[in-house]
């Protein structure tokens, strides 16, 4: 009888070792399963989300195209007065989520296709030419890097500087500051720099384009880029627009003009506009530069547009030397170097050529392996640069024309 019970006894603890790891088996795979279960929430959850992004891009590639317009005129009772761009104006509701400060003539807007209700107001667009233009929000350029222009530099300070720092100075006197200054004078006495040093000196915007740039193929986008270089300047006031080479698209209107000249003429017209404008006291200034002031239509120089006509010359022996003293002052240069025999003999030698001249006896330094730059590559730098016919044109061969 001991031995059933035994018998019994070891057949019981197998089947309670069997049950034990039967649960244990269960036991890991309700662990798997509930891995599982997460890991498919998190994937449903994903899912969700893609379809959610999916269908809202869908429904907008399905919404209709927007039509573009310009907003004219704000009614009492909430509607405004479209022109959209197919041509007609129209009186159209506007959306709930349209800001109501936002909505001012002349602003760009979006309206609906079928509904022409105002949409949204877009951001006013500029020309590639113009946003590409040279804008320098504080130029590192001051007035001690111009020799030989004191008298000159005075006289863009009193028309430019003192408007824009101190207009009360001209309301206590009773007058109105000049609106525009032309700086005229041969290619490389410092026009360009004394536009950036008053830049500098005034913490304006300097917004620097070439007048070629305003002459475009088609009709009306010079005059377009005009004003859309005046609106630029306003949006960064205070600032400074500097057009260099004005001549070329401020030239004399003449009768016989081929659609080309007519072309230009009309962007004249335009700047002509936009200099009429805007007020002498305002943060906006205008700059032009020319070398060839006798071609200028006397529209643009007459008073109250370039009001101030400022003439800058090759500079004198003293102004040379003020220059030299600029451009070698970070350079290593010897004791037989004399600066005011150099200032003496590049007689008719601008701005420009000076820097070149120090530049080229640098570089003749550098050639010969040496770090300190002598009196003789001075020499070499300046005949170099003034008697290699740099700007000069040469004679015709006589057996050309026969």
């Amino acid at each position: 009888m001991a031995d059933d019970i035994n018998g019994q006894t070891e057949e019981l603890t197998a089947k309670i070792i069997s049950l034990e790891e039967r649960n244990v088996r269960l036991m890991e795979d309700l662990q798997k399963a509930e891995t599982e279960k997460r890991y498919s929430e998190s994937e449903l959850f994903r899912l969700q989300k893609d379809l959610t992004r999916v269908r809202t891009e869908l429904e907008r590639l399905r919404s209709p195209p927007l039509i573009i317009g310009s907003l004219k005129d704000v009614l009492p009772d909430g509607k405004v007065v479209v022109k959209s761009s197919t041509g007609p104006d129209f009186i159209v509701s506007v959306s709930e989520y349209v800001p109501k400060a936002d909505l001012l003539p002349g602003v760009r807007v979006s309206l609906n296709k079928q509904t022409l209700a105002l949409m949204n107001v877009l951001p006013s667009s500029l020309d590639p030419v113009i946003t590409g233009a040279e804008i320098i929000d504080k130029p590192h350029i001051s007035y001690e890097d111009i020799g030989g222009l004191s008298n000159e530099i005075l006289e863009l300070r009193e028309a430019v500087e003192d408007p824009l720092l101190r207009p009360e100075l001209y309301a206590k006197v009773g007058i109105e500051p000049p609106k525009g200054v032309l700086l005229v004078g041969p290619p490389g006495t410092g026009k360009t720099l004394m536009a950036k040093a008053v830049a500098s000196a005034t913490n304006a915007s300097f917004i620097r384009l070439v007048g070629s740039e305003l002459v475009q193929k088609y009709i009306g986008e010079g005059a377009r880029l005009v004003r859309e270089l005046f609106e630029l300047a306003r949006t960064k006031a205070p600032s400074i627009i500097f057009i260099d080479e004005l001549d070329s698209v401020g030239a004399k209107r003449l009768d016989s003009a081929t659609s080309g000249d007519r072309e230009v003429q009309r962007t004249l017209m335009q700047l002509l506009a936009e200099l009429d404008g805007f007020t002498p006291t305002g943060d906006v200034k205008i700059i032009g530069a020319t070398n060839r002031p006798d071609i200028l239509d006397d529209a643009l120089l007459r008073p109250g547009r370039f009001d101030r006509i400022i003439d800058i010359g090759l500079p004198d022996t003293e102004g040379r030397l003020q220059i030299f003293k600029i451009h070698t002052s970070h350079m290593n240069i010897g004791d037989d170097v004399d600066l005011k025999v150099l200032a003496d003999i590049t007689d008719t030698a601008s701005g420009a050529e000076i820097k070149s001249i120090c530049t080229e006896a640098g570089m003749l330094t550098i050639r010969d392996s040496r770090d300190t730059v002598t009196m003789s590559d001075f020499m070499r730098g300046k005949e170099k640069v003034m008697e290699a016919g740099r700007n000069k044109i040469k004679a015709a061969p006589a057996y050309m024309f026969g």
